[in-house]
Order: C-alpha cells, then sequence, then structure tokens
C-alpha cells in the first residue's frame, strides 16, 4: 500500500482532467504523475531512503501536491509545516521529526534557512519558477515504493494548545481509508467536481478532504492560497466549483459578505464544515445565501481527520456532527472511561481505523491518549437517542461557574444568533469568589451597532442564570489559527472589566 498509488491510478483514468487549479493555472493528472515521479527521482538523488522523513513548508500550490506525492513515492514520510513558522518553530519540527530535508518558499527564506542551520537539515528554498527548473533535471522514478499498511505516511503535528505540539503518525491505511470514505461514501465525488482548496493543506481536514478527495475520485481541486471572501466568492462562481470545505469562521464569512449575489454560486452542490463545530444560525445563513446543504463532520489530526459525519441519505439534525463513519465507532465516557447514558454529557472516545499508530517518539504520551484501543479526545460531547453525536465543547474549556459546570458552545450558539455579531468566544475567567465567570469577547458584523450590555441581556433571557457572560467586551477581531479556527488561549480580556 501507497497512499501515492492514486495519483497513479488517477493519471491512467483520467490523464488529461484537471487535477490542481491555481489562477489560470492547471495541471492535469498526467503532469502531476510525473513531476510528482521526478519530484520522487529528485529525492532518491538526495539520499531519501524509505521511512525517511521529509519536511515541506509550502502553501496551497500545485507545488505542495508535488511535494506530497513525491515524498510518498519516494516511500518517504512527509512532515507538513505551515509556511508561517519562525526560526525557533522550524527548528523543533525538524528536530523532533528527524527530517533533515525540507523544501520551503523564498518569501520565508532567512527564518527556514535559521531554522534549519540550527538542527543541521537541508532546506531547498525555491520559487514555483525555480521548482520547476529543479524537477526537470531530476530521474524520473516511476516506480511507487510499496509500504506496509501500518508504515507511517504522514507526521502531522497537532496544534500545541498545551504544551509542545506533538506529532500524530498517520499511516498509509489510516490516510487511504479515510479519504476514500470521504470521497466515495459521504461527499459522492466524481470526476466531474470541482473542489475548493482553501483549507491549508498542511492540516489534516484539507489533506484527506480536499486533496487526497481530489486525487482518490479524479476530481479537480482550485486551490486559494490565502483566504479572502471576496477572491473565494470569485473562485466559487469562476472555476465553477461544486464541493466547498470550510470551518465555521469562513462561512460566517462568506454568508456576511455585501456583494455574494453578484456571483453565479450555482453549480456549488454541498458545502463540509469541520475543524469546530459550526454554530446553527452560521450553517442556516450559509444555507440561506448559497443555496447549498451544509454538511458538519468531526474528527482531528489524530483521527485522520474524519470520524463522524453528516449523511446526505440521512435526516439532518443542524449542530449535530453526524454519525461514526464506516468501520469506526465513537462512544460518550465519564472519568472512568464508563459510557455514560444516552443524552448525558462526558468525553468523546473512538476507535477504528481512522486512529493514529501513535505519538511520533512519545509513548508516553500515546499511552495517555489511546486506552484499551479508545483514542480519548478531550472533546466534550453527547449522544441522542438516534445515534447522533453532539459537540457540547472542550475540556479544557469548560467553566466551572461556583459548581456550575457551562458550555461555551452552547452560549456562543446563542450570541451568533443575534443579528449585529459576526464572531463570539466565550471564556473562563479567573473569579474571587466563584472560581470562574462566564466572559465572551465579540466582533460585530461591518456596519453593526451593538452594545455589551445589549449582548450580555439578549444571552439572559434565553439561558439558565448562571450561563449567560456577565463580562462581554467588543473587539475588531479574534485570534485564528492557520484554518480559521477560534484560538481561545489566546483571548487577552481587557485589563478595565470589573465585576458586573
Amino acid at each position: 500500500m501507497n497512499l501515492a498509488s492514486k495519483v497513479v491510478r488517477s493519471a491512467g483514468a483520467h490523464p488529461d482532467r484537471a487535477a490542481l487549479r491555481l489562477g489560470d493555472d492547471i495541471l492535469s493528472y498526467r503532469a502531476l504523475d510525473q513531476v510528482s515521479a521526478r519530484m520522487a527521482g529528485l529525492l532518491r538523488d538526495r539520499g531519501v531512503k524509505p521511512g525517511d522523513q521529509v519536511a515541506i513548508m509550502l502553501p496551497n500550490s500545485p507545488e505542495f501536491a508535488i511535494a506530497y506525492f513525491g515524498v510518498l513515492r519516494a516511500g518517504g514520510v512527509v512532515v507538513p509545516m505551515n509556511p508561517l513558522l519562525k526560526a525557533r518553530e522550524v527548528a523543533y519540527y525538524l528536530g523532533d521529526s528527524g527530517a533533515r530535508l525540507l523544501f520551503a518558499r523564498p518569501a520565508f527564506a532567512d527564518e527556514v534557512r535559521t531554522g534549519a542551520q540550527q538542527v543541521e537539515a537541508d532546506a531547498v528554498v525555491v520559487d514555483p519558477g525555480g521548482f520547476d527548473v529543479l524537477l526537470a533535471s531530476a530521474p524520473l522514478a516511476e516506480d511507487v515504493v510499496e509500504r506496509d499498511e501500518d508504515d507511517t505516511a504522514v507526521i502531522l503535528y497537532t496544534s500545541g494548545t498545551t504544551g509542545e505540539p506533538k506529532g500524530a503518525e498517520l499511516t498509509h491505511a489510516n490516510l487511504t481509508r479515510n479519504c476514500d470514505i470521504v470521497a466515495a461514501d459521504l461527499i459522492r465525488l466524481t470526476p466531474d467536481d470541482v473542489i475548493f482548496g482553501g483549507l491549508p493543506l498542511f492540516h489534516a481536514f484539507g489533506q484527506s478532504c480536499t486533496l487526497n478527495a481530489a486525487v482518490t475520485s479524479g476530481a479537480c481541486l482550485t486551490l486559494l492560497p490565502r483566504f479572502d471572501a471576496e477572491q473565494a466568492l470569485r473562485m466559487l462562481a469562476d472555476h465553477r466549483v461544486t464541493i466547498f470545505a470550510g470551518v465555521p469562521t469562513i462561512f460566517s464569512r462568506l454568508a456576511q459578505t455585501p456583494d455574494r449575489d453578484a456571483h453565479d454560486v450555482s453549480r456549488l452542490r454541498l458545502a463540509v464544515s469541520g475543524g469546530a463545530a459550526i454554530p446553527v444560525a452560521v450553517l442556516r445563513a450559509f444555507e440561506a445565501a448559497f443555496g447549498c446543504v451544509v454538511l458538519e463532520g468531526y474528527g482531528l489530526s489524530e483521527t485522520s481527520p474524519v470520524a463522524s459525519f453528516s449523511r446526505l441519505d440521512a435526516p439532518r439534525k443542524p449542530g449535530s456532527i453526524g454519525t461514526p463513519i464506516h468501520g469506526v465507532r465513537m462512544q460518550v465516557v465519564d472519568d472512568s472511561g464508563d459510557e455514560v447514558p444516552q443524552g448525558e454529557t462526558g468525553e468523546i472516545v473512538i476507535r477504528g481505523h481512522n486512529v493514529m499508530k501513535g505519538y511520533w517518539r512519545r509513548p508516553q504520551a500515546t499511552a495517555a491518549a489511546i486506552r484499551e484501543g479508545w483514542f480519548h479526545t478531550g472533546d466534550l460531547g453527547r449522544v441522542d437517542q438516534d445515534g447522533y453525536f453532539w459537540i457540547v465543547g472542550r475540556e479544557k474549556d469548560l467553566i466551572n461557574r461556583g459548581g456550575y459546570k457551562v458550555y461555551p458552545h452552547e452560549v456562543e450558539d446563542v450570541l451568533y444568533e443575534h443579528p449585529a455579531v459576526a464572531d463570539a468566544a466565550v471564556v473562563g475567567l479567573p473569579d474571587p469568589d466563584l472560581g470562574e465567570e462566564v466572559g465572551a469577547a465579540v466582533v460585530l458584523k461591518p456596519g453593526a451597532t451593538a452594545t455589551a450590555q445589549e449582548l450580555r441581556d439578549y444571552v439572559k433571557h434565553q439561558v439558565a442564570p448562571y450561563k449567560y457572560p456577565r463580562q462581554v467586551w467588543l473587539v475588531d477581531a479574534l485570534p485564528k489559527g492557520s484554518t480559521g479556527k477560534i484560538l481561545k488561549r489566546e483571548i487577552v480580556p481587557p485589563a478595565a472589566l470589573g465585576r458586573p
């Protein structure tokens, strides 16, 4: 087994179809097969052997896909990295993963070279034209190195919300089965589909649900290196996109874009949301604006990533993350690992073909996360009488207000229903009497007006007295990660906040 075999198969079945598009530039499946084979030849010339780690620090571009599949064809292990990393972070990722070779763009050359030098790794820094020249002179390695199902294909680093980032070892079987299910069962892709490629390809969601799913089905992935709502709308119309994939903040931005009606997005047949729970108000606003169904999925880097999904052929429950995908089991358990009664809140645990091999070189962390075959997600949820799962929040985000548990997601859902709210994040604030108080940072929609007191009262009238945020403050923007996910750990309440 080798995940890169999908490129060879699609090139044989659809040689002239577009595999990747960036603006007006199109790379066919035949061309992707050829250049990824040359990438494999280049790597072999540089001494890369099966099982060696190779880092890729590239934006959403054809070069990312060429390098990704080239490393896999050579039998190597891909270490995807955020192109915005600084030198000390580059050194950490390379040093921790053991990658001795890194491919990057000139825009970040100083940081890349400084970080690589610190761990004695080689950095290949080339622009797209230089990359083409580099590959043109490389030997053609047409064969795909055979790997075992359990051999590591990708080391995908977690975001490091607590402590240093850990590398999740995803195997060829993990990634192959996950993208097969996404492409054939969940999204039902065909070679005629055009997928929006705005999710970062160095992230699990972008890799499995856009890049690998597209290559599996012979569809076209049209790339957007950096998300911009206006540019995304033009791409949806001009490239006749049929499948949209994004995180909740992207859905919210597109639904709020003033001139969206000026773009013909009638080809759009399906949208997929992941990365965080999408507020029901945002889901409904997007469906109304774009006239297509939004299906919500759930997963983590450690689960390749998809674990559960809403289905096209089953009743939808807005706000639910659906049911486990084929071959995967999910449960909601208490602190002892025992399954809780239906409808009660506990930690979501997962087992199946999608669960990672383990954390790279961290046996203790692996043992703590995977217990008796179940991966412990750290996410709080519940399951209803129909087997649908619902996310309540992260364990670490749970607010304990004087002994009462407050789940931020529930309060955020109410805030998003207010017509003036664009983004909202509910966090726990230290309180000398209660231990924690409920606080909310809110971004208003362009041109909208609302006071903190108005928003506080709006929520107060819709939730139990202990749940509403006593402290609300307005901000211009919320801190977000590379996928657009709100980073609550980086939210700093104003120093002037007093007791309500």
